[in-house]
């Protein structure tokens, strides 16, 4: 976001290592030696931990992605340094820098997550022996790791974009903050408007914590189908926790403007969560296609272990997909004007309201959202598809009547979460429809999250049969 009369570095110059250039071949040979012995070592861990079935313990679960985690690390900088000492060359792009310098933070700390991991397991192993199974379950492993990635990708974000800003030049005119307009309504309905979307974002947030803690205290509901719904659960939470309360609050105290930092997180953010919301309602319509349509293989099928690496793949590919989405929009330009035609920094309206040649912009969303948009959306259809030729295949028509219930309910709010953002971003749009963009958002960034928990949850048998256990408890106890 950066204005165009700015005199920017485009390149860095690497000095290398502090050694004589008679010595370079010496020191290139040690190097390159030591860069093969990292990768092939650490490719022959991971190939003995994957081929032997005795070592699918935690200890060597943790050890095969430190192994996968040092190939990465060691590179992102070996690689480019061996390539400088061959070729005598110093330089290195401005885009480059920024990148090795976010992947070597990252990297760097999932290392250090992971080293610390093998720690705990080894002091419950040997302290703990007894309980070693039941401490060091598969479950927690898994957490551990994910939760390993995800501190490290946030950690690594900040720093870049930490980083990004002070490498500005000091004689730049730079975009401090945008004024967000918000909802296109008139001053006199300020009152009516904001005590609807409150009451809508509380309904949210209080209908999702419901639904997290019955699948929590409920041991009945820890099932495949229950798991994806309660990460759901969490995520519409967070997406609707990135744009509502700014919006609330700017209504509140009648202010537009927000920090170009405050935009770039909000941008991040809103884009994770709302790809994460994406994955999620693909992973839970596999899930009902597995049990309907294979129910004999249900279980085989939706394993434990395939229920995490969905949720992982999902978190690892929403943060890719925000963070290149982000980098992206920080490199435009912003000249004609800082006004936001919006309630939260959309990545739509920044396009429209930017300078500079979007095209690079235009062309990763339709590629990217192919892949986070597209395709989980039309693997939603196909799954709901089979299901309902399954169904029909049934003789009972209270069995079919109830599946086609749920079921169109289910499409009936996907479709209007897909729709939306289909609409805004790959539907190309004129100038001029900026209040039916805000519209749309509404929809698909605070509709849809309240919508959830009745559509998935509230309306389901169990859910309130578990909501009955936990009152009932609790009169009694009183």
């Amino acid at each position: 976001m950066r204005r165009d009369n700015q005199s920017s570095v485009s390149e860095f110059l690497l000095l290398g290592l502090p050694i004589q250039p008679e010595q370079q071949g010496m020191y290139y040979a040690l190097f390159l030696g030591m860069y093969l012995t990292t990768v092939l070592g650490n490719l022959l861990i991971i190939l003995l931990i994957r081929l032997d079935s005795r070592l699918h313990t935690p200890m060597y679960f943790f050890l095969s992605h430190l192994a996968l985690t040092d190939i990465s690390f060691s590179s992102v900088t070996a690689p480019k340094m061996l390539m400088n000492m061959l070729t005598q060359t110093q330089s290195i792009s401005y885009a480059g820098c920024i990148c090795q310098a976010y992947f070597f933070l990252m990297l760097a700390d999932v290392d250090s997550f992971l080293l610390t991991s093998m720690a705990y397991d080894r002091y419950v192993a040997i302290c703990h022996p007894l309980h070693y199974t039941r401490i060091m379950s598969q479950n927690l492993c898994f957490l551990l790791v994910v939760v390993s990635w995800v501190l490290s990708f946030a950690n690594a974000l900040l720093h870049t974009l930490l980083l990004r800003k002070s490498m500005r030049r000091d004689n730049q005119s730079s975009v401090s903050e945008f004024l967000l307009l918000g909802l296109p309504i008139q001053p006199e309905q300020q009152g009516m408007y904001y005590a609807l979307f409150l009451g809508m974002y509380l309904t949210t947030v209080l209908g999702n914590l419901l639904i997290i803690l019955l699948i929590r205290l409920d041991s009945r509901l820890h099932t495949p189908m229950y798991f994806f719904l309660s990460h759901l659960a969490l995520t519409d939470i967070s997406f609707s926790s990135v744009t509502a309360p700014k919006m609330l609050m700017n209504m509140l105290t009648q202010t537009q403007s927000i920090s170009y930092s405050g935009c770039i997180c909000q941008e991040f953010f809103f884009l994770l969560f709302a790809s994460l919301d994406s994955f999620l309602l693909t992973s839970m319509a596999y899930d009902r296609y597995v049990a309907i349509c294979h129910p004999l293989h249900y279980t085989r099928m939706m394993r434990q272990s395939l229920c995490f690496l969905l949720v992982l793949v999902s978190w690892v590919l929403s943060f890719a997909t925000a963070l290149l989405h982000t980098l992206l929009l920080a490199r435009l330009s912003f000249l004609r004007s800082n006004t936001l035609p919006h309630f939260f920094c959309d990545l739509s309206a920044l396009l429209k309201l930017s300078s500079s040649d979007t095209t690079i912009n235009q062309l990763v969303i339709l590629i990217v959202g192919s892949v986070v948009i597209t395709l989980p959306f039309i693997c939603i259809l196909v799954s709901y598809g089979h299901i309902g030729a399954t169904i029909l295949r049934r003789t009972s028509i209270k069995v079919i009547y109830k599946t086609f219930s749920t079921c169109g309910s289910h499409l009936s709010v996907v479709s209007l979460y897909y729709g939306a953002i289909i609409g805004l971003y790959f539907v190309p749009s004129s100038g001029n429809t900026n209040d039916k963009d805000v519209i749309v958002s509404v929809f698909y960034s605070l509709v849809t999250p309240m919508v959830n928990p009745f559509i998935y949850s509230l309306r389901n048998r169990d859910i309130k049969g578990a909501l009955r256990n936990i009152l009932t408890r609790a009169t009694f106890s009183v």
